[in-house]
């Protein structure tokens, strides 16, 4: 066949690679110059991909299939003209699974995909299955899915980016953890962005299975066209299949019986939302034949992810905590909530419509300063000023230093932004990195 790859990013180069590799035709078009993506740029001319940069041109439509980027909107001018010309658009995920015979656990949610992506592997690999992690996670699924033993379980996180322009992809496993208000600029209505994040089982036969948070309103909305078996997991009521927390224990439960798996006090990951988090995991892999034991040793081991409440370091009494992950207002409440000591919060970016209300009675309970920044930083500072301590900050070191100011010991510096990372860094992982090395440049 002949592809058109929109996008030279990762996922983009992925696919090119993956197409070229498998005897296809392909050419790439990145709509920015050639100099923001050096990497790509040599990649194809060693791959002996046909590519363009700094521009669409008319070839892009000489083509039976377009493979768009994670990055592209749906109302791109590109991606309206190849509908209009009625040629089929799919994401980089879709290309990549037709090649794939391997059984894969797909992940999607507002907030905890990248954790539980990687619990689930840490917790597969743990019990002797072979796992891998990949897809929204860091690491194309196009990039693997050829060299992969086929013995190897595929954990994949899923953005509602990636699900949109998917036609066949079938998970073995597939997981919602809940839905929240996000990227309405991408996909225009919430309802667009519910459609897309339920795609993730609409191809799901009956011998496959759905893991839902019964908690979540939305994820707890299982569509009536599902065909997969449903397992829900909650921490607040009883359900059955799936699994519930009673008397601050993780149980499995059915309709004939409760297991107890272990106490919520010894999972290695603080927050509630990492009570959710491993829940789902536990219920992947009980559907993948993980032993108890297996199980409870690797939930009471795993460390975290690099940018999701990750510990930086100790100054004096004061943790600085790195949560550059929390990329909207949801994510950010989940943080407020895995501190018992006081917080000091650094928030701020580019916003999304962030309703910042969701956040007032965890603040007034859990936080004593906020520092904000980034183009968010007015309206921040606007809304919080009535209800705790607010500073501005014109940039990432000035941010640290003033939270460190604000400190009084035996407190936490938490770095929070509940805001995208495009106003000042490439991405949520250089805002991560940045704020690392400002935490670490203090004496």
């Amino acid at each position: 066949m002949k592809y058109t790859v929109l996008g030279a990013a990762t996922s983009g180069v992925a696919a090119a690679v993956l197409a070229k590799r498998t005897n296809n035709e392909v050419f790439v078009s990145e709509f920015k110059e050639a100099s923001a993506y050096p990497e790509a740029a040599e990649t194809f001319r060693s791959q002996g991909v046909e590519c363009e940069f700094g521009g669409h041109s008319e070839k892009v439509f000489d083509c039976d299939c377009i493979i768009t980027s994670p990055g592209i909107k749906p109302s791109t001018p590109v991606i309206q003209d190849a509908r209009r010309r009625g040629i089929p658009i799919i994401s980089e995920l879709e290309f990549a699974y037709g090649f794939s015979k391997h059984t894969i656990v797909a992940i999607t949610g507002t907030n905890g995909k990248t954790t539980t992506t990687a619990l689930i592997a840490f917790v597969l690999n743990s019990g002797g299955r072979k796992a891998v992690a990949c897809g929204n996670i860091g690491t194309p699924l196009s990039a693997i899915v050829l060299d992969t033993p086929r013995d190897t379980v595929l954990v994949i996180e899923c953005s509602s980016y990636q699900l949109d322009a998917t036609v066949t992809f079938r998970p073995d496993v597939a997981i919602f953890l809940n839905l929240s208000p996000d990227h309405l600029e991408y996909h225009g209505s919430v309802e667009n962005y519910r459609a897309a994040k339920w795609k993730i089982c609409a191809n799901q036969r009956p011998s496959d299975t759905l893991i839902s948070c019964a908690d979540d309103t939305e994820a707890a909305s299982v569509p009536s066209t599902v065909k997969s078996s449903v397992l829900s997991f909650s921490v607040k009521h009883p359900v059955q299949p799936g699994m519930i927390v009673r008397e601050g224990n993780l149980v499995f439960a059915t309709s004939h019986k409760e297991e107890i798996l272990m106490p919520t006090r010894e999972l290695r990951l603080p927050g509630v939302h990492n009570v959710y988090n491993s829940m789902a995991a536990a219920l992947a892999a009980r559907c993948l034949e993980i032993r108890n034991e297996d199980l409870r040793d690797s939930l009471a081991s795993f460390s975290g992810v690099e940018h999701r409440l990750e510990f930086v370091r100790t100054i004096g009494s004061t943790e600085f905590i790195n949560d550059s992950k929390a990329t909207n207002v949801n994510a950010t409440w989940y943080a407020l909530q895995s501190f018992s000591k006081p917080i000091i919060l650094i928030a701020g970016g580019r916003g999304d419509n962030n309703d910042y209300g969701l956040l007032d009675d965890a603040v007034r309970k859990h936080v004593t300063c906020i520092v904000c920044m980034g183009e968010e930083r007015e309206a921040i500072f606007d809304h919080f000023c009535t209800l705790v301590r607010c500073i501005k900050a014109n940039s990432m070191e000035e941010a640290v230093n003033l939270a460190r100011e604000q400190s009084l010991g035996d407190d936490v510096v938490l770095f929070s932004p509940a805001c995208k990372s495009f106003d000042m860094f490439m991405n949520y992982e250089h805002r991560g990195e940045v704020f690392k090395e400002a935490v670490s440049s203090l004496s």
